[in-house]
């Protein structure tokens, strides 16, 4: 690694605009991106990486990559993620003026997926792309989260073709990573969740079907996880009550510590591709439920069963002081979107 870098988990409340009107669409439409926040100087900046468009072939990924200065509400091309291919389904964060780019996979000529495990940080104030140490374990779709401003967690993911229960932590003071306590539950992907102070939440994704003739079903699973505060490898997890709505898959998911809530919208109760086909080959129904989990109150809270604009594909949101920013994904109708929607969180 060339650089290393303290990091803090940060949620940045980005200042309020109606964003429909006031923030531009991202200047490609993309679905499987990754997104983040952070502030640079006195403004905050969201960041949209990599992706695919609507013809979800491998020509139709992308590296690209942009930031959007939320005082003027307009994107910029940033130089692209390093790297000969672009990626779908990586994770972003952001943490003291840098964000960290992790995983995804590639898709070769034939349609075929493989997991990566680069991991990237961008110097937003600079422009400049470094090459951090590469998870040992390649994934895509999975959740991330970071701790005590030093430690940043993969939580299950797909490691090629493979729904994992494996969690990784990096320590950024060492520039090393480690296995953590793995989950209770069965290997997941897609799954959605999040950590506030030392309490990781994680829901749902899809799992090896035991049964059947298809590889995955939905996993339908509530979990929580305490993160020992002398040995931050040490995770106790333990389940929890199901959720509201009927979403399983790749439901897009925030934490926030400002408010001690980690938010959830979208997604489907069916498992789809990246194209948002079920096994069927039809589209699949997108869930308009935005819900949260109050770390506390320990319960569920549902904020709206009619959200707008409703997506899939997106697996991450953002929290801001008006709402929850999603940003491109797959609509209702199945096509690839460049929109940019705040979803009220009251």
């Amino acid at each position: 690694m060339k650089k290393t870098t303290c990091i803090f988990f940060s949620f940045l409340l980005i200042p309020a605009f109606a964003a429909e009107r006031k923030f531009d669409p991202l200047p490609i439409a993309v679905t499987g991106n990754a997104v983040a926040s952070e502030k640079v100087g006195k403004t905050n900046y969201v960041f949209s990486f990599m992706g695919i468009g609507q013809k979800q072939t491998w020509d139709a990924v992308t590296n690209q990559a942009f930031s959007l200065d939320t005082d003027t509400g307009k994107w910029t091309e940033l130089k692209p993620v390093p790297g000969p291919a672009g990626r779908v389904d990586a994770a972003a964060i952001g943490a003291r003026e840098a964000v960290y780019l992790l995983g995804g996979f590639t898709v070769a000529g034939q349609g075929e997926q493989t997991s990566v495990r680069s991991m990237e940080m961008f110097l937003p104030g600079r422009g400049i792309w470094y090459r951090a140490q590469d998870m040992p374990v390649p994934l895509d779709n999975m959740v991330i989260a970071v701790y005590r401003d030093r430690y940043i967690y993969t939580i299950g993911g797909r490691s090629q073709g493979n729904p994992m229960q494996t969690v990784q932590v990096y320590d950024a003071e060492s520039d090393k990573w480690s296995e953590a306590t793995p989950l209770a539950g069965p290997g997941v992907f897609g799954q959605a969740g999040g950590l506030v102070d030392d309490t990781i939440i994680y829901i749902d994704g899809a799992q090896v079907n035991r049964a059947g003739n298809r590889r995955y079903t939905v996993a339908t699973e509530s979990w929580m996880g305490k993160i020992d505060h002398k040995n931050p490898a040490k995770i106790q997890w333990s389940k929890i009550s199901p959720h509201p709505g009927s979403a399983h898959y790749q439901i897009a998911a925030v934490a926030s510590e400002h408010d001690h809530r980690i938010y959830f919208s979208g997604g489907s109760e069916q498992l789809f591709n990246r194209a948002g086909t079920t096994y069927d080959g039809t589209p699949a129904s997108v869930s308009p439920v935005t819900f949260a989990f109050d770390l506390k109150s320990g319960k569920w809270e549902t904020l709206s069963e009619q959200t707008p604009e409703p997506t899939l594909g997106n697996r991450a949101l953002l929290v801001t002081s008006q709402g929850l920013l999603r940003i491109g994904g797959i609509d209702s109708g199945g096509k690839v979107t460049a929109n940019v929607i705040t979803i009220p969180r009251k």
